[in-house]
């Protein structure tokens, strides 16, 4: 612990934020193109097929994201919008896409949580 004297020669350094989104900066979605559209397995406890696709953003630089929901039409030169979110068992995915934005539909047929998959709510029949 430092003295008092120690103190007023030099203050105390405010630790510096580390984003855990470093590509969207002080965004909260970015714009990009599809470059490549693929699977990939996800980390040692957890065995699945995860969509993935790596996007190159309109700043220039490129990611890999990840495509939420089931089922999807994405393909090379697909644009799409990408927000924050990491995938627990996907190592170095930090991205989501965002549904029914440009060329990524939203999902049909569901009624939970639908504003994460752009879904419309159903009407009631009478």
């Amino acid at each position: 612990m430092p003295t008092i004297n120690q103190l007023l020669k030099a203050h105390r350094k405010k630790k510096a934020y580390v984003t855990k989104t470093p590509i969207l900066r002080v965004r909260p979605q970015i714009k990009g193109t599809c470059i490549k559209v693929y699977t990939r397995a996800p980390k040692k406890p957890n065995s699945a097929v995860r969509k993935v696709a790596k996007v190159r953003l309109w700043t220039g630089k490129s990611i890999e994201t990840y495509i939420p929901g089931e089922g999807h039409a994405l393909q090379q030169h697909s644009v799409v919008l990408v927000r924050g979110g990491r995938v627990p068992d996907l190592p170095g995915v930090k991205y989501h896409l965002i549904r029914g934005k440009f060329d990524f539909p939203g999902l049909k047929d569901r009624n939970k949580r639908r504003s994460l998959y752009a879904t419309k709510k159903h009407k009631k029949s009478k």
